[in-house]
């Protein structure tokens, strides 16, 4: 029976040892693994509820400024941000303006001046939002009336209190709202200079003359 069992093997403890250590630092490395995936699991759950959070904050904010700055630039009228779907990090956002005198409907329905005016009230709520040093626009008020044109004026004069502008126009009732004016002429054919008018200094000199 012994020879049955043939030659014992005498390193067997030392390989029961090794297999053991072995298995531990295997159950080590294993339950390091778990560990990390559950930390990674509830950062991404953190991650998901405050960017909800913000989002929907976000979202409240910018609704509420453009739902200020669209009547003033329209001069009544309401605007309003409406998600199309349940799922806020998968929703779309539909812009929904009603213009003085007009019934409710999406930005699509309206005329090329009045998309322009409701695109100018969104930029300048999401402008709101995060005020920047300053602001660069480029002609603007091309598609706009003289009526229209003037309100966008104005409100650009207000928000100038804390943003300095800088603005790119063609029309005259745009370029009084400026401080300075800087323009480019071309006296001689295929020369063009650079003119700039300090519009307070002009001011003062019509005056004095």
């Amino acid at each position: 029976q012994i020879d049955a069992l043939g030659p014992v093997n005498l390193a067997a403890l030392d390989e029961l040892n090794e297999s053991r250590t072995r298995k531990e630092f295997l159950d080590s490395q294993q339950q390091d693994l778990l560990e990390a995936i559950n930390t990674l699991e509830e950062a991404i759950r953190k991650i998901d509820r405050e960017t909800r959070e913000l989002l929907q904050e976000t979202f409240n904010q910018v609704n509420g400024h453009f739902g200020e700055m669209f009547p003033r630039l329209f001069g009544g009228g309401e605007a309003k941000l409406r998600m199309t779907g349940e799922e806020i990090l998968d929703a779309g956002v539909q812009v929904m303006a009603q213009p003085p005198g007009n019934r409710n409907s999406t930005i699509h329905l309206l005329s090329g001046g009045e998309k322009a005016l409701t695109a100018t009230a969104l930029v300048f709520a999401l402008f709101k939002l995060n005020p920047a040093p300053f602001c660069l626009l480029d002609e603007v008020d091309a598609p706009l009336d003289d009526a229209n044109t003037e309100r966008y004026a104005n409100l650009v004069s207000s928000m100038s209190e804390q943003t300095q502008f800088l603005f790119i126009s063609h029309n005259k009732i745009a370029m009084q709202m400026a401080k300075q004016l800087i323009g480019v002429t071309m006296q001689e054919q295929g020369v063009s200079r650079v003119v700039a008018v300090d519009m307070d200094a002009a001011v003062q000199l019509m005056g004095d003359a």
